[in-house]
């Protein structure tokens, strides 16, 4: 007679940037208890602070944080090791009576959670712009070849010439830390690494949003975006780190250092692209069926952050999330 394994609960909190997600998730550990796991793939990294709109030591102290100042920036991490470690995080977490409340906006990181770390949509823009630019200097054949040293199986099954297959299984590899191959083997035998009660925020007024937005970037810039990205330029991190080469803030601010364009040139391009970056976080969330949303502008009304912890409260409650 099989026994079936008791998963970890937790609640997860998404939502695109600055849509006040890590304020709710840190108010929710505040009066349960609570103890907050980051689902952000850029948090991971230290030193990479301003840019990654990282909480601050005193929100640190207020709320113990996880799976944030993991690694280097020097260093690579995958999806696969994220998904390992924040689950023994939430693990503890609960085994501690705490209240595990994740919080982020890569979805990855919380499909991989979802999935039991097998999910099948791991991606990276930077790494996929450095295998099509590989591929472009080398050759198609060169391409195939990397991809049969890491992962024979995906190689034998797709021809040299299918350039956009071969670099697909690459970029899976490079971004879980796992083939392609074992992935699809895994994942047919994937449990979930925790039940989740997953909460987004969303805003009907995108001009709300994008105000939000404008402020964050102000802020950032204010509190030292330019200087953090100059001190990781010269340190080499954008030189051996694809993902922190290609993260929003960094990228943006980086001709303006090399004297590409000006100051307020850099600061507008950064605005626009986390806007796009907001429309494909909201994309991708808009598509999982197991977000359950709540809107913090409804009927053209914003609602205030009580408001909307309250919403939030008696949404878990009524879950059986929060007692």
């Amino acid at each position: 007679m099989s026994t079936k394994v008791k998963i970890p609960r937790a609640i997860a909190i998404v939502g695109c940037t600055a849509s006040g997600k890590s304020a709710l998730a840190t108010e929710l550990c505040r009066r349960h208890g609570g103890e907050l796991v980051s689902m952000d793939s850029m948090q991971i990294y230290r030193g990479m602070d301003v840019g990654t709109a990282k909480p601050t030591a005193q929100e640190q102290r207020e709320v113990v944080h996880h799976m944030i100042d993991v690694v280097d920036p020097c260093e690579s991490y995958s999806c696969g090791a994220y998904v390992e470690a924040a689950t023994r995080a939430i693990e503890d977490i609960s085994a501690r009576g705490k209240l595990p409340v994740l919080c982020g906006g890569t979805g990855l990181y919380l499909d991989g959670l979802l999935r039991g770390g097998f999910g099948e949509n791991y991606a990276d823009s930077a790494v996929r712009a450095q295998l099509e630019d590989y591929a472009d200097a080398h050759g198609a054949v060169a391409l195939h070849q990397r991809l049969a040293a890491v992962d024979p199986e995906s190689a034998a099954a797709t021809h040299p010439n299918n350039v956009k297959r071969v670099i697909r299984a690459l970029e899976i590899y490079l971004v879980s830390g796992r083939t392609k191959t074992e992935l699809d083997q895994l994942s047919r035998h994937a449990t979930p690494a925790i039940d989740a009660l997953v909460l987004g925020i969303r805003y009907n007024n995108r001009e709300v949003l994008y105000d939000r937005i404008e402020r964050r970037v102000d802020l950032m810039l204010r509190e030292g975006l330019v200087e953090e990205t100059e001190r990781l330029w010269k340190q080499g991190v954008f030189e051996v780190n694809a993902t922190a080469a290609g993260a929003i803030g960094y990228k943006e601010i980086l001709p303006f250092l090399q004297g590409v364009c000006t100051q307020e040139q850099a600061a507008a391009e950064l605005k626009t692209a986390t806007r796009r970056y907001a429309k494909r976080q909201m994309t991708w969330f808009y598509a999982k069926e197991y977000v359950t949303w709540i809107d913090a502008d409804p009927n053209k009304e914003l609602r205030t952050f009580e408001e909307i912890v309250n919403i939030c409260e008696n949404t878990c409650k009524d879950k059986g999330f929060l007692l």
